[in-house]
């Protein structure tokens, strides 16, 4: 699941895209930058795709942004055998996952702190995602487990 966010530092905006799996929660490809252009998106499943080495075909889905629906990001995709999917217009449930990790990185992080330049909330954002979001934060929809508690319980 693809989705994108926004934080303002004093030097700009800073993107961030997710490729969240869905399963674990687990954020396993993230991707920061200037621009809401389509390679930031292609950066964020760049990065997630020698995490999860899918020996399978697996299922994007992302909102209907351009930068999600663009010809630049779908040849790629096909190669690496993943299939595109878009949610329907107006259709809130389809993005709630990640929408669910923005909010919780909004009021963990992003918005406690001002963000004198972009690598200073990169770098936050980073700690964040790879040092707590991933390996401590609980779920109760994991059964109050990380996600990475989650995946070596299923792994086990």
């Amino acid at each position: 699941m693809w989705r994108h966010h926004l934080t303002p530092t004093a030097e700009g905006w800073l993107y961030l895209a997710t490729v969240i799996d869905i399963a674990s929660r687990r954020v396993v490809g993230w991707s920061t930058a200037d621009h809401l252009r389509t390679e930031l998106v292609a950066d964020a499943r760049t990065a997630a795709c020698p995490q999860r080495r899918p020996a399978h075909p697996v299922i994007f889905h992302s909102d209907r942004g351009c930068q999600y629906t663009s010809r630049e990001l779908a040849s790629p995709a096909a190669e690496l055998n993943v299939h595109l999917s878009v949610g329907r217009t107006g259709q809130r449930w389809d993005n709630a996952l990640a929408a669910s990790f923005f909010i919780i990185i909004k009021r963990e992080l992003l918005d406690t702190n001002t963000w004198p330049s972009r690598a200073a909330a990169r770098t936050a954002i980073f700690d964040f995602i790879e040092g707590w979001y991933n390996l401590h934060r609980l779920h109760n929809s994991l059964g109050y487990h990380s996600p990475a508690e989650y995946e070596t319980a299923l792994a086990a």
